[in-house]
């Protein structure tokens, strides 16, 4: 089911890629796109967001293709009640996927195993005090005894392993922020360390440390049930990849 032969069911393919792409290659990214899509593309207000939208959701449908063997425009979606895409049924494959972009990079995680969620963010000086609103006590109490130097960067990789993780949760907004804690430091083995809805949680996710690129943080959530996942970086004029991520 993957793009090549090698690997197995307990790998996690990585993909990023550029969604400000020249102009040639964004128009030959917006015929894959279907209706649904084409009318979101056109809601939108700049050109700059439109743009990346297209190029975001046209190099997802190419790298999904190439693991269903069909066209990216026969790639087929469906979405749950609070919007989380999955691959339509009828494509008879168990592929998990979650796109996740920030700036000019967009990240895409692929799985014929596990249940996933990613995030990417641009680090960026804060305008306001986002942990006050999105974070627990427990990871504003973390945040709050780093050296202001490293604060930055504790935030966003607090961030994106909460963002990741209520993607692969997979019930949106409904999942309140405050319900559940994940580590913030540095360690090669992020946890999540609290799931009120499901106090046995914690033992079935995973968390990964991502480098995707200079200046950016990312994270990714697995639903592993005791699995061993790998994650591989996979490259869009390549093969082959190497992995740049830290695991539990």
């Amino acid at each position: 089911m993957r793009p090549d032969a090698g690997g197995s069911d307990s790998i996690i393919d990585l993909w990023l890629f550029d969604i400000e792409p020249p102009l040639h290659q964004l128009r030959s990214l917006e015929p894959h796109l279907g209706e649904d899509e084409r009318a979101r593309a056109a809601s939108f207000v700049f050109d700059a967001d439109r743009n990346r939208y297209i190029a975001g959701r046209g190099r997802m449908r190419e790298i999904l293709a190439s693991y269903l063997g069909i066209d990216p425009g026969e790639v087929s979606f469906t979405y749950n009640e609070y919007g989380k895409p999955s691959l339509d049924e009828g494509h008879g494959a168990a592929l998990h996927f979650n796109l996740s972009h920030s700036a000019g990079l967009a990240l895409l995680a692929v799985s014929d195993r596990y249940t996933i969620g990613a995030d990417i963010e641009r680090v960026a000086p804060l305008k306001e005090d986002v942990a006050g609103y999105f974070f627990s006590d427990a990871e504003r109490r973390d945040l709050s005894i780093l050296p202001q130097a490293e604060y930055l960067d504790g935030f966003f990789r607090c961030w994106t392993r909460k963002e990741a993780f209520v993607k692969a949760h997979g019930e949106g907004l409904s999942l309140p922020l405050q319900s559940f804690d994940v580590s913030i430091g540095t360690e090669p083995a992020p946890l999540l360390k609290r799931l009120d809805s499901d106090p046995s949680g914690p033992e079935n996710w995973k968390l990964f440390n991502l480098a995707p690129a200079a200046g950016f943080a990312a994270a990714l959530a697995v639903l592993a049930n005791g699995g061993s996942p790998e994650l591989r970086w996979r490259s869009l004029d390549e093969t082959y990849a190497v992995s740049r991520a830290s695991s539990m």
